[in-house]
């Protein structure tokens, strides 16, 4: 059997604002598979069919384990993940506030690894099949039944507010703009996604600046999208992708595998 990774957009309009894709990965013959994620401003559920989560993070294959769920915060550092054994992983890439229409009285700025998101018998439903059409309609359908619809007016003004203006962003200018100290505005966002408001705008130019190169203008150079999104120079640019990424733009990009037909674009260590 060979390996298989596949996205899947949601197809029930009403989940696809809450949702950016779903992805199904399988290594049915894998010992060890080393990679490393980047910076993100989406977060996740992951769905391992049988695993256990070692003590030092590692992903372990065990034939006789439950299926893992693991929730992942927006990221703002490397992560490095490490699959021992064959893998069977559902994905969901959930949009900005996304998991928060669906889900209850958890802290989604931290990782989550001991609540049932999804009960057994949709656990099982998801992984009898790897057709992925079948499972983009079964995530569909039990996303559909947990919606209830998050209100949070000043949050979601902000994060409208960094999107749209991410080329020329102040701090200081939203605070005004939302009638709230800028303390408040960072206690806000380190509160529901656990970075501060000036990282989760870094976040999002770097994305930016990766979806132009990778999707839209992947023959231009870095430097020359970098001054469409105002980073000043080469040495800002740099600098953004040395504290984000570890790499230089040229290194990021070079070293990087993009998957599926998405933005998964990983570091394949091993």
């Amino acid at each position: 059997m060979t390996n298989t990774f596949e996205t899947i957009k949601p197809l029930d309009q009403r989940i696809a604002q809450c949702v950016d894709y779903y992805y199904l990965d399988v290594k049915p013959n894998n010992s060890l598979t080393e990679f490393e994620c980047f910076p993100h401003h989406n977060n996740t559920i992951s769905i391992y069919r049988s695993h256990v989560r070692a003590s030092n993070r590692d992903m372990i294959y065990d034939a006789s384990a439950p299926p893992f769920q693991i929730f992942t915060p927006v990221r703002e550092e490397v992560l490095t993940v490490r699959q021992v054994g064959k893998v069977h992983r559902i994905v969901i890439v959930f949009h900005v506030l996304g998991i928060q229409q669906f889900f209850r009285k958890l802290n989604f700025a931290d990782y989550i690894v001991d609540y049932p998101f999804f009960r057994p018998l949709e656990l099982n439903q998801l992984f009898e099949t790897q057709d992925s059409r079948t499972i983009g309609l079964l995530l569909d359908e039990f996303l559909a039944k947990r919606f209830q619809a998050f209100e949070h007016a000043t949050l979601e003004k902000a994060v409208q507010h960094v999107f749209s203006n991410f080329e020329e962003f102040s701090v200081e200018h939203l605070a005004a703009e939302l009638s709230i100290s800028r303390r408040h505005l960072n206690r806000l966002f380190k509160g529901h996604f656990g970075v501060s408001i000036k990282k989760f705008h870094r976040i999002i130019l770097l994305r930016k600046l990766l979806e132009m190169k990778l999707f839209d203008n992947p023959t231009e150079s870095f430097t020359r999208l970098a001054y469409e999104l105002n980073y000043a120079d080469q040495a800002h640019l740099n600098k953004a992708f040395k504290d984000l990424t570890h790499n230089s733009p040229n290194q990021f990009l070079r070293k990087g595998t993009l998957l599926g037909n998405e933005d998964t674009f990983w570091h394949i260590v091993k």
